[in-house]
């Protein structure tokens, strides 16, 4: 009896920890079906919520509109509240499946269009479903849009920045001329006004379809694929059963240096990518016992499966968690630590030189679907954190300050100050679905969060810095602070007052060379740091 005691208590120190501090939750309501794909996490710490709706008549009285699905997105601040909202319409159904922020400030967004010219699009269509992409500013003004397809149907599911500043859009072709008569994955590079570089075809003869696409540190990008393909087509690895993940590293010229293939028996999904510092992690759902090269089983109906791999993308360990049911991943986010000296970093046990970061551990973010019979916790969102080794520190439900019958995660992102994001759907019944944003605040996230008075990034500097304030303010639920910018002579240059913990500066008139940032709070806290002007 001793050890089902120690069980149950266990069990319930895991489930006692599901308060979280919600800080704000932003309920975006509709009278249709909404599809929210992505919430991105801006570097002032704004929030851009993105996906598919359809318009009602009230919210764009005297517009021209079609009657399908438009990409739509709203623009979040610090604190929850709407910046603004904006649709991109075509004249037919198009789906937004993937934002990018730009280093430059602004947007890429990128999904995939039915619709020929007309309204808000300017190219015609290219046959079929094409592939389209629209360059906006930090307002939501655009900048440039382009078509890309054939007579062929293209669709677009992930979309990331190069460190050359140009683009990877990543998607889906179905039964392509080029490809191998079946759905093939594409990647697609770009520069940094939209001018094609190259096209790549990836698969088989089966189905191979993208989920997720990430930048890596030397300019390329990581592809990560659910494949039914065997090795054949560009495809060099064979599956192990009905589906399997793929995963294929591209260079900066969009060439291949490697894949990998990793599944069961049975069928494998793989979900989403996360860059740590000594390679990657590769996770999804499983419905696969131990078999192929899969060395964890599965507890019940779908598990999460994580796969840790180096940078050469051999495998480190992999893992399996479950939450009764049929469990998806839907993101992750990695915690990483700072090393701060060589000596630090040779007795935590890292190859990792001065300055570098280690990663401490991963937080993972879904939801539960019922499968025969319906749990408490099914259609609510979840959070799993795990160390750096994979093994689970703890797990919560999230309902935030409101819950309804069926909600679904969509995306999970980690803040630079340890606050979390959690963007979703939610509704009653399916067919009438809001898009739900929570804000949480979570102690245990927060102590793994290294934090300083004032940091300052970039630095040295170009135009435009952002000054990210770790002073707490006494009063409870107020923050208010004034950032000065001084030169070594101590003359004051600019003074800025601010109510959120990142700020946006305007460096663009200093002349090259060192200057201090002070910051004092209102109940007179006070830190400063330097800024170097290139």
């Amino acid at each position: 009896m001793r050890k089902l005691y120690s069980g149950i208590i266990l069990l319930c120190a895991t489930w006692e920890l599901s308060a979280q501090n919600v800080l704000w939750q932003k309920d975006i309501k509709s009278s249709s079906q909404d599809f929210l794909s992505q919430v991105t996490t801006t570097i002032d710490q704004q929030y851009l919520i993105s996906g598919s709706s359809i318009q009602s008549e009230k919210r764009i009285a005297g517009k021209n509109q079609n009657n399908g699905f438009d990409y739509h997105l709203v623009q979040l601040n610090q604190a929850g509240e709407q910046v603004w909202e904006k649709y991109f319409s075509g004249q037919n159904h198009d789906f937004l499946s993937a934002t990018v922020n730009t280093q430059e400030g602004g947007y890429l967004i990128a999904g995939t269009s039915f619709s020929g010219k007309g309204l808000d699009k300017k190219d015609d269509s290219k046959g079929g479903s094409d592939l389209w992409l629209i360059r906006l500013g930090s307002a939501g003004q655009e900048i440039w849009q382009k078509t890309i397809g054939t007579v062929s149907d293209e669709e677009a599911k992930a979309v990331v920045q190069g460190t050359d500043l140009g683009f990877f859009v990543a998607g889906n072709t179905q039964n392509s001329e080029k490809g191998y008569r079946s759905k093939d994955a594409l990647i697609v590079r770009l520069d940094k006004d939209g001018k094609e570089l190259s096209q790549l075809i990836l698969g088989g003869k089966g189905l191979d379809e993208v989920e997720k696409m990430i930048p890596t540190t030397d300019g390329g990008v990581l592809v990560g694929m659910y494949s039914r393909s065997g090795a054949n087509g560009s495809k060099k690895t064979d599956n192990y059963g009905e589906g399997d993940y793929w995963v294929v590293k591209l260079s900066k010229d969009n060439k291949v240096e490697w894949e990998k293939n990793f599944g069961g028996k049975a069928d494998d999904h793989l979900r989403t990518l996360a860059l740590t510092s000594t390679g990657y992690l590769i996770g999804g759902e499983s419905r696969s016992e131990r078999s192929g090269n899969k060395t964890v089983g599965i507890e019940e109906g779908t598990d999460i499966w994580l796969i840790a791999l180096n940078e050469r993308g051999e495998e480190a360990w992999q893992k399996s968690y479950n939450f009764k049911n049929r469990d998806v991943l839907m993101g992750m986010s990695v915690v990483n630590k700072r090393q701060e000296s060589r000596t630090k970093s040779q007795e935590s046990g890292t190859k990792n030189q001065d300055g570098q970061d280690t990663t401490k551990g991963i937080l993972l973010g879904g939801y539960t679907q019922a499968e025969g019979r319906i749990e408490s916790n099914d259609e609510k969102f979840w959070m799993l954190y795990v160390d750096q080794n994979g093994s689970e520190q703890w797990r919560k439900h999230v309902k935030g300050e409101s819950s309804k019958k069926e909600e679904r995660l969509s995306d999970i992102k980690l803040n630079r100050d340890g606050s979390i994001i959690l963007a979703g759907t939610s509704a009653e019944e399916l067919g009438k679905e809001n898009w739900k944003i929570v804000k949480l605040g979570d102690s245990q996230i927060d102590e793994l969060i290294e934090k300083a008075d004032i940091k300052i990034y970039p630095n040295p500097v170009s135009d435009y810095a952002y000054v990210e304030i770790g002073l707490e303010d006494q009063r409870a639920g107020v923050f208010d602070a004034e950032i000065s910018v001084y030169d070594m002579g101590g003359r004051q240059l600019q003074s800025i007052r601010t109510k959120n913990k990142v700020t946006k500066i305007n460096t663009q008139a200093l002349v090259q060379g060192a200057y201090l940032v002070s910051v004092k709070t209102n109940d007179n806290k006070t830190a400063s740091a330097k800024l170097i002007k290139k």
